[in-house]
């Protein structure tokens, strides 16, 4: 039997276990009635006036990359000083029943945002807007509970099915973030052992192999800590994308149970996970594959599908982890992957079962994300088209929107940031412990909204703090510290 057959019998079992010792949790949909919308909520296709959409960027797309900020938080930033955001208070009063409030005038500075993950500028779009306002006005925030109580709702079940469909799985699980989605799948995972493991000579067979990329997001990070106090998860850091390292800890490990997981575009390298290889080492070890597509998905296959169609490998990776507060401009978090796989995490993994689920406005707008996303496929087509002329200006190889300058100590990632603030341009300093110490960079991502003028304006300003001949694909084999 092969390794990927034995991890669905794996989890089967684990199942069961549950189901006997009657821990087994259930989603029980709310139905919310809207009005007439009960039509289009049978028909999650249907494009008509409710998910108008365009063939061509609007004037409201350039509001999410167009941005101001206040004299004083721009003085403040110039010259390092630290911030808890108070400076921007321009409105006193209680804002209560008397409502007496007195603004005061303010002078602002207009930036070009270069430094978000709004990667085709949907937060701004208005059906989206549309979507969450109908929802909000017809519902409030709706039920305000866990999605095991009271929280899932017609809305919410409506936007997995959507987003399973995109990922090409039986199935998908929304969480509050990105963040607890990434949790809820490494902590489930580990509570499998746990459940398997007998008496003390099966504790030991039953013990699972996690194999983590070096640069791996925190929230995998933190995820598999927390695994790891189960006692019974073993885990392997291989060096970032070196597939040959990988294969070598595979090969080496006598564990039946393995699992590799890695992000699918590195957030902050704007690198790719190696797919072809990953496929073909998971073809021949048998692990389960879970993929990070946070910054991926919407971004990169055709349909949006994420980086596993763009590399034609959908069928490849087990549970792919998605966000819905980058290319999607909205909120939340999902998990995509096969029916028992959902009712696994929904019933251990516990960052899910503990938070509450994202208000009915939330997944309204994401919904109509999904839809827009997939109708208006121009704004793939923008993205790329940057990324090549981004290229062209400046020499710089690039492989995604994600651009990564790495410019060494902290001091000179402060000043080439404060050197494009006055430039006019949004784009901060990424310093440790997000990254390495001297690994101390600029990242620059770019969106389906910018313009080439914008481009070529940031890479003018950048030419004046950055060496471009000094810029080389960035290769770490730094391992983070889990």
């Amino acid at each position: 039997m092969e390794n990927s057959s034995l991890w669905d019998k794996w989890v089967e079992e684990a199942l069961s276990k549950l189901e006997a010792l009657k821990v087994l949790r259930s989603l029980r949909p709310i139905y919310l009635s809207p009005n007439d919308r009960h039509r289009r909520v049978r028909n999650p296709g249907h494009i008509g006036e409710d998910y108008k959409v365009f063939d061509e960027m609007q004037h409201w797309d350039r509001n999410a990359v167009q941005i101001s900020i206040s004299d004083s938080t721009f003085q403040r930033w110039l010259h390092d000083v630290p911030s808890s955001g108070d400076e921007n208070e321009i409105i006193c009063g209680d804002g209560l029943a008397n409502d007496k409030t007195i603004t005061f005038a303010r002078q602002f500075k207009r930036l070009l945002l270069f430094s978000g993950n709004d990667y085709l500028g949907l937060s701004s779009h208005p059906t989206i807007a549309k979507a969450a306002a109908r929802a909000a006005q017809e519902h409030g925030m709706g039920p305000r509970g866990s999605a095991l109580i009271c929280g899932y709702t017609n809305y919410h079940r409506l936007l997995e099915s959507c987003l399973a469909d995109l990922k090409k799985k039986e199935d998908c699980l929304l969480c509050p973030t990105g963040f607890a989605a990434n949790m809820a799948v490494i902590v489930a995972v580990g509570n499998i052992a746990s459940l398997l493991a007998g008496d003390e000579k099966s504790f030991k067979d039953e013990k699972i192999a996690i194999f983590s990329d070096a640069l791996n997001h925190a929230s995998i990070i933190d995820g598999i800590r927390i695994a790891e106090r189960t006692k019974m998860v073993e885990v392997f850091v291989y060096k970032h994308c070196d597939m040959s390292h990988l294969k070598t800890l595979l090969s080496c490990c006598t564990m039946r149970k393995k699992v590799v997981v890695t992000d699918s575009l590195f957030s902050m390298d704007g690198d790719f996970a190696p797919m072809v290889e990953l496929v073909k080492l998971r073809r021949k070890y048998g692990f389960l594959l879970v993929l990070d597509d946070a910054h991926g998905t919407f971004v990169c296959g055709k349909s949006g599908g994420g980086v596993a169609e763009q590399f034609n490998c959908e069928r490849d990776v087990d549970i792919c982890v998605g966000t819905l507060s980058k290319a999607a401009g909205c909120q939340g978090g999902f998990i995509a992957c096969s029916k028992s796989w959902k009712k696994f995490i929904q019933s251990r993994g516990r960052s899910f079962i503990f938070s509450t689920a994202i208000p009915i406005p939330i997944a309204a707008a994401a919904h109509a994300a999904v839809i827009v996303s997939n109708k208006e496929t121009w704004r793939r087509r923008a993205i790329w088209n940057h990324v090549q002329y981004f290229h062209a200006l400046t020499g710089i190889p690039i492989t995604s929107p994600i651009i990564s300058l790495i410019v060494g100590n902290e001091e000179k990632a402060l000043q080439a940031s404060r050197h494009l603030l006055k430039s006019g341009f949004h784009a901060t300093a990424i310093r440790p412990p997000t990254v390495p110490a001297n690994s101390c960079r600029l990242r620059i991502t770019l969106t389906a909204v910018h313009t080439q003028d914008d481009i070529k304006k940031l890479t003018i300003a950048l030419s004046s703090c950055v060496n471009f001949q000094d810029i080389v694909s960035h290769n770490s084999n730094v391992y983070a510290k889990l």
